[in-house]
């Protein structure tokens, strides 16, 4: 299977739209001139720009009146136009037939078509905004499904870790929600053994503690075919790192945390396990679906705490800690497990890459904690509960936003407070950032009264969450639109129009201190 150029963007973190699901819109009356019959659709935008390539990040549905089209334009302008689009990514291509063309130039169409660009003519009746809407809601439906499908199935991998064999278990519910093959590498298989994971292998040995070292690999699912069956073998060997001298320098060979590739249709996936040395989670799935990655985190993470070894520790009652956690139990009840009174909750983010289960394990070890947990991959947050007594360092390749050490009852207040820490991290591009503690003068109104005003003031722009989100970090960052856009991922001029909007709503003029001073005050006073 070829892959993509280098250069070509990549898509974009929402669900896909099938392109047959905006066709079989009876309303919007959409006919496929040219191009493939399906093709992922993440989003609509319009554009008459003769190069859209700038201004398209990829997935798009592009959609045009041909204003751009010179009079003279033949062959060869469209052929530029349609690689542009595949250049800059573009999923379809949607022409409008009015009011500048009548019809769909017939050298756009065969350009399409030779290019295999799906292009779409878009009828007089339909305007653009009733496509980019239908695109919204196909997305949104998406994406709602998609997060009933990952909470089900982390429901599921919490449920069976909390059996008597919660390992094969965990493989069992993993192999069902992907619908594919799991297999757990042993650490003598994942160092370099060479047997045969579907040759008798057992779904029936490790229980909570860890299996034993040495044991053999656990599968769970159809079995993929001695082919793809070692593919994942050798994939397993990719992300342990080999044994010490096997270099002329005799210092270890560095490895990946995780390692993807496809064979045979089969997309294939190898995730260390951070603190089980010489363990790897394998699976082998038909296809890769939005949630995909979150399902196989949770049951990276559940995999790692069951398989470590813990021995008579307060660790040992960890992965129950995080069983009744994830059950729907309460901090107070959990806390008594998880061997200590007060903890730091630390919210992290890689500076480069992205954030998988594999290397938030690895943060985790290096803080002197597994009680991590994946935030939400497309945001790339990790967050870590500390011990008390262990001390919060800087880790290379992570930015660290850190809260007080603090109790079971304070988690929720303290998390925001780490989160804020991390957010200012990054716009100030600190490696740590530790959030303040100690009075303030703002602690001398009763919070009652605090939360009213804040409410009375902030009104007319918390109805839209992203107004007083973006406000309170432009005004953290002292009015710096670059540092904002920074800390938030969002362009400046998103910043400027987002800020411009809060004053118009609040009638304010956001230059006067005073002003400025008020509204942070109500921001901190305002629940999340």
């Amino acid at each position: 299977m070829p892959s993509a150029p280098a250069s070509l963007p990549a898509p974009p973190p929402t669900p896909p739209v099938p392109l047959s699901a905006l066709l079989a819109r009876g309303d919007l009356g959409l006919v496929r001139l040219a191009g493939p019959e399906e093709a992922d659709v993440h989003w609509a935008q319009v554009s008459e720009m003769a190069d859209p390539l700038p201004y398209l990040l990829g997935g798009e549905l592009l959609l045009t009146a041909g204003v751009q089209v010179p009079p003279s334009a033949g062959a060869a302008w469209f052929d530029a136009y349609v690689e542009r689009i595949l250049a800059a990514g573009g999923a379809a291509l949607g022409f409008g037939v009015a009011p500048v063309h009548d019809t769909v130039p017939g050298e756009l169409v065969a350009a399409c078509e030779a290019r295999g660009l799906p292009l779409l003519e878009v009828p007089r009746r339909t305007t653009f905004s009733a496509v980019a809407r239908a695109v919204g809601e196909l997305v949104a439906r998406a994406r709602l499904a998609d997060l009933r499908r990952v909470a089900e199935a982390q429901r599921s991998l919490a449920s069976a870790a909390s059996r008597p064999d919660p390992v094969p278990s965990v493989l069992r519910q993993l192999a069902a929600a992907l619908e594919g093959w799991a297999v757990l590498f042993g650490p003598s298989r994942a160092a370099g053994g060479s047997a045969d994971p579907g040759a008798g292998a057992s779904v029936g040995g490790p229980s909570v503690g860890g299996p034993s070292r040495g044991s053999g690999d656990l599968t769970a699912g159809r079995d993929p075919g001695p082919r793809v069956r070692a593919a994942l073998t050798e994939l397993a060997r990719v992300v342990r790192p080999a044994p010490p001298g096997s270099t002329a320098s005799g210092s270890t060979v560095p490895a990946p945390s995780s390692a993807t590739d496809t064979v045979d249709g089969r997309h294939l996936t190898a995730y260390a396990l951070g603190t089980a040395p010489g363990y790897v989670l394998g699976l082998v799935t038909g296809r890769r679906e939005a949630g995909d990655h979150t399902i196989a985190s949770a049951a990276s993470v559940l995999l790692t705490l069951l398989t470590g070894e813990h021995g008579g520790g307060p660790e040992a009652t960890w992965p129950a800690a995080l069983v009744r956690l994830l059950l729907g139990a309460g901090p107070q009840e959990v806390a008594p497990l998880l061997g200590g009174e007060r903890w730091t909750l630390v919210h992290a983010r890689p500076e480069a890459g992205a954030s998988d289960a594999a290397s938030a394990a690895a943060l985790g070890e290096a803080l002197g904690s597994p009680l991590i947990d994946l935030v939400d991959p497309a945001d790339r947050v990790v967050r870590v509960l500390v011990p008390e007594g262990r001390p919060v360092e800087r880790q290379t390749g992570w930015t660290l936003g850190v809260a007080e050490v603090t109790g079971p009852d304070d988690w929720p207040a303290v998390d925001e407070r780490a989160a804020r820490a991390l957010v200012r991290a990054l716009a100030t591009r600190s490696p740590l950032v530790r959030h303040g503690s100690g009075g303030r003068l703002a602690d001398l109104l009763p919070p009652r009264e605090a939360e009213e005003h804040a409410r009375a003031l902030l009104a007319p722009i918390t109805g839209t969450p992203a107004l007083p989100r973006t406000l309170r970090a432009w005004l953290s960052l002292h009015g710096s639109w670059d540092r904002t856009a920074v800390a938030l991922s969002v362009h400046r001029n998103t910043v400027r129009q987002r800020i411009a909007r809060c004053a118009a709503l609040l009638e304010s003029d956001l230059d006067d201190p005073d002003v400025r001073m008020e509204l942070w005050f109500a921001l901190r006073r305002l629940p999340d």
